[in-house]
C-alpha cells in the first residue's frame, strides 16, 4: 500500500534528489511462529486481534528504529494539524508503525512511541493510509521539496483558509474570474486575497479565526466581513 506513495508526484522528485530517505520494513519478516504470524487474541477477551509485541520490537531493534522519532497513528491520539506537522519536518528521521486490527500490544506504546497521532475522528482498517497522510503533510514543508512562496499563503498557514484561485479560460460556463485578479494591481489584489481568505474562513471554519494572528488592517477587513455575513 505503501510504497506506489514514494515513485509518484512530488515525493519521487523528492526522492530522485536525495532529500528524502525511505525503507519500507515488513515486520512479518521477524515472526518466529508458522506462516510469520503477528496477532493474536487480546487479554481480557473482546473482539478483534492485536499486533504481538516481539515481531514489533526486533524490527524496531534490528533497524536501530528505536533511535529514530517513532509514531504510531492512532484514533486515539494527539488530533493532527499543520502546527504538528512543521514540528515533525525538523526531525532528522521518523518511523511509523502501522497497526491493525484492534492496534499494537501497550507495551510497545510504552517502549518504543513517541507520538500517537490521529487524523481525524474516525477509525481506518489499518494505520498505512494514516501515515501517509502524515507524511505527506510533513515532507512538502522540508527545505528544498517545494518552493517556500507556495506555502506562505495556504490554509492553516496562518490560521486562516487559502484564497480561491482562478486560471484559463476568463469565462467558463458563464463564470467570470474576479475583475481585480485582472487588473494588474497587486495592491489590490492582495488586498481581495486578505478579504477572500476571511471570507471563507469565517464560512467554512469561523473556529479557526479565535486563533488567527491578524494585523490591524486584515482585523478592519475581519469586521467588514463580519457586517456582510450579518454575524
Amino acid at each position: 500500500m505503501v510504497e506506489p506513495y514514494f515513485c509518484n508526484s512530488i515525493m519521487k522528485r523528492a526522492v530522485e534528489k536525495g532529500i528524502i530517505e525511505y525503507e519500507i520494513v515488513n515486520f512479518r519478516d521477524y515472526s518466529s511462529s508458522a506462516y510469520n504470524r503477528v496477532d493474536d487474541l487480546t487479554y481480557g477477551g473482546g473482539a478483534g486481534m492485536l499486533l504481538m509485541p516481539e515481531p514489533l520490537e526486533k524490527a524496531i531493534l534490528d533497524r536501530k528504529l528505536e533511535k529514530s522519532h517513532i509514531i504510531y497513528p492512532s484514533a486515539r491520539g494527539e488530533l493532527f494539524s499543520q502546527q504538528k506537522a512543521k514540528k515533525l519536518s525538523r526531525e532528522s528521521h521518523l518511523t511509523f508503525i502501522c497497526g491493525h486490527y484492534e492496534g499494537l500490544d501497550q507495551r510497545i506504546i510504552d517502549r518504543y512511541v513517541d507520538d500517537e497521532i490521529s487524523i481525524g475522528d474516525y477509525v481506518l482498517t489499518g494505520g498505512e493510509a494514516s501515515a501517509i497522510v502524515i507524511i505527506d503533510a510533513v515532507f512538502r514543508l522540508i527545505d528544498g521539496v517545494i518552493n517556500s512562496e507556495s506555502l506562505e499563503d495556504e490554509s492553516f498557514s496562518s490560521a486562516l483558509l487559502e484564497y480561491d484561485q482562478y486560471t484559463r479560460p476568463q469565462r467558463y460556463c458563464n463564470l467570470d474570474v474576479p475583475s481585480v485578479l485582472l487588473s494588474g494591481n497587486h495592491a489590490l489584489i492582495c488586498s481581495w486575497r486578505d478579504s477572500n481568505r476571511i471570507a471563507k474562513t469565517m464560512h467554512s471554519r469561523p473556529d479557526l479565526l479565535s486563533k488567527a494572528s491578524l494585523s490591524l488592517s486584515k482585523r478592519k477587513k475581519l469586521i467588514k466581513v463580519i457586517e456582510e455575513f450579518g454575524i
